[in-house]
């Protein structure tokens, strides 16, 4: 995502101005209409700063966490029921919290509440850390005077959101494991074990099969390059996240994702589950529906979905049904368009849409469990691949050397 300057005017008229992130700045205005403020100016900032400069600061400066705003969700929650201040409740939670950029911003949202600002829109001032979901839930829950069931719905929606994500991430450890283990070995034996057949074979004078040559020759050119190898695949990491980085290679990337046979299913159900959970949450607190799609849209972590649940807001502000909406993405089963078209029917749509994401969670859960005795047949494949090439380069002269001998 980039980051954005913006000016805009809430619906007091009061002038604001902050950053938000966005995939785009027609994506950063619609996230500050939703959370309630009139965009006058959105610029894109260069570099990370305003300045044409690096904030070396900035680098080293530890992020807003996930753990950070389920704690925060759940202590806001605690100090609005029991009826502590909410300003007063900020600065003591400012004061005790241990990431510095978070507090900075407490104090922050602390001064706007004592200058006259609703709650909402002092969050909003701060789009890009709490997210959009977040802060309509807070106006929906101002604006009942329920703040401290807007803070708890956060806590509930965000502490399920992070076990869905480190499921995904469970998801992908393995995978990447057997990856980088098998390119190890490959490397080991390309750069050490092949050179000490390739002396042996040289004393021979005997002419070496076709895979031999070739094994030979790759052995010798990684034995003697193997650093600029090294430096090649570490630019080519580089080159790979920086282009993620932007709008079409993230988009590309998430999709690409989602086609990885077997862990591409695993990863689809789990983002699936976060958004229709953040759908569930949302609807539950009184979100308009176009809104929340903007909301969850951001929240699903999937450029590729981000972009199916955008366009399923684009079809319910023309007037068709969400079920229709939802059947056109084509991202969700039989199963979870009927309970889509049972929670309309009834009018109990955010209740089914949790449904949804407990249906998501278990599967999720079951696949991640069954994960490995998926992927061992493909490991099985790979180091099979691997004892094929070693015999034909290497055992097949060993063979013809042996044959050699036992004739003398």
């Amino acid at each position: 995502m980039k980051t954005y300057s913006y000016r805009a005017r809430d619906a007091a008229g009061t002038l604001r101005e902050g950053r938000v992130s966005a995939d785009s700045a027609q994506a950063a205005a619609s996230q500050l209409a939703d959370s309630g403020v009139i965009p006058l100016q959105v610029d894109e900032v260069q570099g990370g700063s305003a300045g044409s400069g690096i904030d070396l600061a900035a680098l080293f400066e530890r992020r807003i966490s996930l753990d950070d705003l389920i704690l925060f969700s759940r202590q806001m929650y605690s100090i609005t029921k029991a009826g502590v201040p909410i300003i007063q409740g900020l600065m003591r939670l400012a004061e005790s919290t241990p990431n510095p950029r978070f507090a900075a911003i407490l104090k922050e949202i602390g001064r706007d509440l004592e200058g006259g600002r609703d709650i909402s829109s002092a969050f909003a001032r701060h789009i890009d850390v709490f997210g959009t979901l977040y802060i309509s839930i807070l106006r929906v829950g101002e604006m009942t005077g329920q703040i401290d069931r807007a803070f708890q719905s956060m806590y509930d929606y965000l502490q399920r959101d992070k076990v869905v994500i480190d499921r995904v991430k469970a998801a992908m450890r393995y995978p990447t494991f057997v990856i980088v283990a098998i390119g190890i070995a490959i490397g080991v034996l390309t750069v050490l074990v092949i050179p000490a057949f390739a002396g042996v074979f040289a004393s021979t004078n005997m002419e070496l099969p076709l895979p031999t040559r070739i094994l030979l020759a790759i052995s010798t050119f990684a034995s003697a390059y193997w650093p600029l190898i090294l430096v090649g695949l570490a630019l080519a990491v580089f080159a790979f996240r920086r282009w993620t980085a932007t709008d079409s290679g993230r988009l590309w990337w998430d999709r690409a994702k989602l086609r990885i046979p077997k862990v591409g299913d695993v990863l689809l159900r789990a983002t699936l589950a976060r958004f229709t959970r953040a759908m569930g949450v949302a609807l539950s607190a009184g979100v308009p529906i176009t809104q929340a799609l903007v909301g969850v849209a951001r929240a699903s972590g999937n450029a590729h979905i981000a972009d199916k649940i955008l366009a399923m807001r684009a079809g319910v502000e023309r007037g068709d049904s969400l079920l229709r909406t939802a059947a056109q993405a084509q991202v969700f089963t039989p199963v979870v368009l009927q309970m889509i078209a049972v929670g309309e029917e009834t009018g109990q749509l955010d209740v089914m849409m949790l449904e949804v994401a407990d249906f998501y969670d278990r599967e999720v859960e079951y696949d991640i469990a069954n994960l490995s005795a998926i992927i061992e047949p493909l490991l099985t494949v790979v180091v099979g691949i691997m004892v094929l090439v070693l015999a034909l380069g290497v055992f097949l002269p060993m063979w013809d050397l042996t044959q050699l001998a036992s004739r003398r």
